[in-house]
């Protein structure tokens, strides 16, 4: 770290003093060759001899980080001098549900787009099978470049978009700002629910209202439902220096696979099988975990419909010396199973917006949805 904060001084002052770069400067090409080096599969086999998603989210994070810091390294330096962190994971598109564990997979991605000190990276994941490369997923990731103590915000490289296809990138990665700007004022804790969400939570309570006691306090489950307070399952890990990154704090990555797999246990106990990953949304990454945290996560089941499943994870990092609790991170994750599943039904009223179907266009076209989030505390 000492050796980090000594290149504060080549830190630019605005941007403008940085060289633009091109997508095809940030460009790479990484290969997980599971198929011809069977030693390797072991770490990333499940017991249902498929890949485990987490051990995917860690390296999708990992080349993230990479792919950033090859826009913004500097040839006079031999490095980049700024400190790459990852803000979101602002969607993961799944192209198949399965994913084999003796065939080779390959990662490419470049940078997209940029801010004054934000960068999007996408990233295409493909396995081969068959004689070519068949697709798997697609992820959008949001990196933030700090200074080299990762203590304020610094300038990274201006993007140049070369041809139609890469400003459409470009286009598609001012757009995915935008939305996240108009999303981030949605909050319930800002706005009140519009007219079509004030109807949906209406409807939702009638539902459940006892007909013979018609009180506010006498709730009847519907059939084939489930009420969303039995729809937990939480857990907690000891933060190892074994799972750190070069800042001494927890890697993102780690996080990302022990919310996933709480996530998915939720699922696969909710529907009564083994589901399937739709997509992942909205990973905020709100503060860094330290190296001996106490991280506690608590996922709940939010929203159903016919067989699909979204499940939020909310991790947070518990004090015991002042017995405080800080949230560190928010998932959010679609999965489908292999037949209907119970609907879920809230109790009370809370939580924040989540979008019920992400961009898949398979729950309710996009919509968000403040009623998913009826999370009883």
């Amino acid at each position: 770290m000492a050796e980090r904060v000594s290149l504060s001084s080549m830190l630019a002052k605005s941007q403008n003093e940085l060289p633009a770069k091109r997508m095809k400067d940030s460009y790479l090409e990484v290969h997980l060759p599971l198929g011809s080096e069977p030693q390797l599969r072991e770490k990333y086999l499940t017991y249902h001899n498929t890949v485990r998603f987490g051990r995917i989210l860690e390296d999708l994070d990992s080349l993230a980080v990479l792919i950033s810091y090859s826009h913004t390294y500097n040839s006079e330096l031999k490095r980049s001098p700024l400190s790459i962190v990852t803000a979101l994971v602002d969607k993961i598109d799944m192209r198949q549900h399965v994913i084999y564990p003796d065939c080779d997979i390959k990662f490419t991605g470049h940078v997209t787009w940029v801010g004054k000190s934000s960068i999007e990276a996408k990233i295409h994941m493909s396995q081969y099978r068959d004689g070519a490369y068949a697709s798997v997923l697609d992820a959008t990731f949001v990196m933030v470049a700090r200074d080299p103590g990762n203590k304020r915000a610094a300038f990274v490289n201006p993007l140049k978009p070369e041809g139609p296809e890469e400003e459409r990138l470009f286009q598609e990665g001012e757009a995915n700002k935008s939305r996240r700007v108009e999303l981030s004022t949605a909050s319930l804790l800002k706005v009140a629910p519009t007219q079509e969400e004030r109807t949906v939570v209406h409807g939702l309570f009638l539902n459940t209202l006892d007909t013979n006691t018609v009180s506010f306090r006498s709730r009847v489950l519907p059939p084939s439902s489930v009420w969303m307070e039995d729809a937990k399952l939480k857990g907690l890990e000891i933060c190892h220096p074994q799972e750190r990154n070069i800042f001494n704090r927890i890697f993102g990555g780690f996080l990302m696979r022990k919310a996933y797999e709480l996530g998915w246990a939720n699922a696969c106990s909710y529907g009564g099988c083994r589901p399937s990953l739709v997509a992942v949304d909205d990973i905020l990454f709100q503060k860094p975990v330290e190296i001996g945290s106490l991280l506690m996560l608590s996922s709940q089941v939010c929203y159903t419909q016919g067989t699909y499943i979204q499940v939020r994870v909310h991790s947070e990092v518990f004090d015991p010396l002042t017995r405080q609790h800080n949230t560190t991170n928010i998932f959010h994750f679609t999965f489908t199973s292999d037949r209907d599943v119970p609907n879920i039904m809230p109790k009370t009223y809370g939580g924040e917006p989540v979008q019920t179907g992400n961009s898949k266009k398979n729950l309710k076209n996009q919509i968000y949805i403040h009623v998913s989030k009826f999370l009883s505390k």
